[in-house]
């Protein structure tokens, strides 16, 4: 077999797998979630699992970096085209609503996961915080929104939707919660922020 040929079908059973444990980890939860059940899932073996991950702590980070990826990724693209700020607190929550099982378990579970996980988390919200912050800043200078730190401003916004999130059972049943939410939370937090 050709080495690109094989480099290709490599490349495309770590892809498997990683949306795959997007799907269960999301289902399941992080921490309850075994690679065995990925493993079956991904109707791969098992040992498949550990020759593209060498722990599962290894394959948690992939994943949650996966995660962050296409949200900075969709996030830069209208950063640079200066988009206002609801259209990228829209953008943002459109990228959870594709993970928003997931993200609901990473953020109920982060402060069990191992520290390094966390560390990936972290500089995923700090490239989202960036990212919105220069959208804010340009609506600031423009005299739409009130004077405030980047830290807090941020903070306000994931702070509600992990409210949210975290408390979806009082709001929704059996549904996106950020789907059905999308325009009140944007709504409600630029009308916090605003002059």
């Amino acid at each position: 077999m050709p080495e690109n040929l094989r480099q290709k079908q490599k490349t495309e059973t770590r892809k498997l797998i990683i949306e795959t444990s997007l799907k269960l980890f999301g289902e399941n939860g992080i921490l309850n979630t075994k690679t065995s059940d990925i493993a079956k899932a991904a109707k791969v073996s098992h040992g498949t699992i550990f020759s593209h991950f060498a722990t599962q702590e290894q394959l948690i980070i992939c994943v949650i970096e996966e995660f962050g990826t296409r949200i900075s990724k969709k996030l830069d693209e209208l950063a640079s085209n200066n988009e206002s700020l609801p259209v990228l607190l829209k953008a943002h929550l459109d990228c959870l609503i594709e993970f928003e099982p997931f993200y609901t378990r990473l953020i109920i579970e982060r402060r069990l996961l191992p520290d390094c996980v966390r560390d990936t988390y972290i500089m995923i919200q700090s490239a989202i915080s960036f990212h919105i912050g220069i959208a804010a800043k340009i609506e600031e200078q423009k005299g739409y929104l009130k004077t405030m730190p980047i830290d807090f401003l941020f903070n306000t916004w994931l702070g509600l939707i992990h409210y949210y999130l975290t408390n979806s059972d009082l709001f929704t049943e059996n549904k996106s919660l950020l789907r059905a939410y999308q325009e009140k939370l944007i709504n409600n937090y630029i009308n916090l922020i605003k002059i």
